[in-house]
Parts: structure tokens; sequence; C-alpha cells
């Protein structure tokens, strides 16, 4: 069977290397890096044309960041919060992909594919911030080299080894499918119970929009706070009129800026307002009581028809 695997691969490698990485850098859970890296041990024996090989893989990320960056572009902040509400790295959907580009700047888009989560939402995201196609292009053919150069330069480099299990495999035929295949599922109900898990965490009391625009027509004055990052106040630059911009990254440094016994309203953009029950969590630790993530965030706020105000949003690009 190995044998036979082989002379697949060396015939029909190019075409399974390509699908494979253009549907794994889609958002599909088929793993393009062990293809990758037997396609890389092949090709140190001479089975595949290393040249052809790595520049079919990189067109397939290309393809792929390239559709995604035109969604981003067309839909924008609307395809980022469906990815984000399906992803099965919420955590890193919510907050590591926007501070990676405040912190980087778009050239975050380079090790994209080299961190859980980031992948997949860099490219729309790039799209939406409309950063231009020809800047765009070389940053996506850099990552690409850099992903597919990596796995291909892995395989090659423990040719022997693969070879060794690739007989190991042989020898258990159809079971050996059916482990891989079982790994696979187990690996993706791992991350989906990581994702409930998460979001389990996150649950607590809200306030749905029409009782804040009560309070706030009763002249009381809750202090309510923007939680979003500078990017999705980009995408989306309206707000809540009255309120604070205290960004998930820097509420230890505004603690005193808040009242300790008064309401404290949070909302966000995201699925679940998970940025805001993560802030109200955290303010929570600190001795604040009276914390409520609001219901819907900033889409309820302005589907019910209030009113809005234009914020300013710092974006640092590198």
């Amino acid at each position: 069977m190995t044998q036979h695997l082989f002379l697949i691969i060396a015939e029909y490698g190019l075409v399974i290397v390509f699908a494979n990485v253009l549907v794994d850098q889609i958002g599909l859970p088929v793993p393009a890096v062990p293809t990758l890296v037997v396609a890389g041990a092949i090709a140190a024996d001479g089975g595949l044309p290393l040249i052809p090989l790595f520049a079919s893989a990189v067109l397939a990320c290309c393809i792929a960041d390239s559709l995604w960056y035109l969604i981003g572009q067309i839909y924008g902040i609307r395809v980022l919060k469906l990815l984000c509400r399906i992803s099965l790295e919420p955590d890193s959907c919510v907050s590591q992909t926007q501070s990676r580009f405040e912190s980087w700047g778009v050239n975050s888009l380079v090790i994209a594919k080299f961190i859980p989560g980031l992948a997949i939402i860099a490219p729309p995201l790039a799209g939406a911030l409309r950063i231009g196609w020809p800047r765009f292009i070389v940053l996506t053919i850099a990552s690409g080299v850099l992903w597919v150069g990596f796995a291909l330069a892995a395989g090659m480099l423990f040719k022997s080894q693969i070879a060794a299990v690739l007989a190991n495999l042989d020898a258990f035929g159809s079971t050996a499918a059916l482990i891989i295949g079982a790994a696979l599922a187990l690996y993706v109900l791992y991350k989906w119970w990581e994702r409930e898990r998460f979001y389990k965490s996150l649950r607590m009391a809200r306030i749905d929009v029409s009782d804040l625009y009560d309070i706030m027509l009763t002249g009381a004055k809750p202090v309510i706070v923007d939680v979003r990052s500078s990017t999705a106040r980009a995408l989306d630059p309206r707000g809540i009129p009255g309120a604070l911009y205290i960004p998930m990254d820097n509420v230890a440094q505004h603690l005193v800026d808040l009242p300790r016994d008064g309401d404290i309203i949070l909302y966000c953009a995201c699925p679940s307002e998970a940025t805001a029950a993560r802030v109200a969590q955290l303010l929570m630790k600190h001795g604040f009581k009276k914390v409520r993530p609001l219901h819907g965030g900033l889409d309820a706020w302005v589907a019910a028809g209030y009113a809005v105000v234009a914020v300013e949003p710092e974006i640092h690009e590198a």
C-alpha cells in the first residue's frame, strides 16, 4: 500500500497538494500541513518536482486569501462577525486577530498562517480595512512562501522518519485510515468543546438595549464603556452617545476612571458580546459589582433605532 500511495502522490501530487491547501486555506477543517510534509519528503527523493510543488501550494494560498480579501472588501465587518460566530477558535477570533493588526499593522498577514484563529480572519480583515490589492498580494505571497516552505522543508529534513511512518501505516492498511479519520473527527470535536466552554465561561447577566435606553431617559447616568478595539471602531465608526472608550487591552490602566459603586455598561460588536463579557469578568475581579455587558452590543442598539455618534478610531499601520 505504501508503494501504491507513493505512486499516486508522485503522479497526482501537484493536484492533491494544490487542492488540499486551497480547501484548508478557505477554512474547511482539512489540515494541509501533513500533506505538505509528506510531499516534501517525496520531493526530497525525487518523486515530485520541488519547484512546481512549492509554486502550486503558494498559488493555492494566494487564491484562497485573495477570495477572502475580496469578500472582506465587499461585505466588511459583516463577514468578520459571521466568521467569528462560526469559528472553532472564538477566543483567537475575538481578541488576537485585531490586537495583532493593531500591534504589528497589516504586516501581521505575513505570519498569520502560523497562528490559530488568525489565518482565516486576517485576509478578510485586511479587505475590510481596504489596505489595497498591491500591498495585500505582496504580503500574502510572503505569507504563503514562509508557510509552505516551512512545511516542505520539514518533510525534506525528516524524510527517513516519514518513510518509516508510512511503512508502518502500510502494515495496518485500512485500520490506519480509520485511525486517521477518527483523529481528525476528535480534533474537530475537541475544538467545538473548547468553543462551547469559552462561551459558557462568559455567560452572565446582561442588560437589553431598551432597558439601557429607558434608564438614560430618566436622567440617570450609567457609565457606558465602548470596549471595542481600534480596528473594530474603524470598521464601524459609530458609538453610543456619552460612552467612554476603553479597549479591552487598556482596561487595567483605566480602573481609577470607573465608579466602584455605580452601574457600568460595556458594549462591543462581537458574537455573544464576548469582549464585553471578558472585560466585565476582569472588572469584577477588581471589585466592581454593578457591571453588565449590553445584550446584542452596538448592533442591537443601532437596530433599535437609537441615536449614535461618530467615533474616531486610532489605527496604527506598520
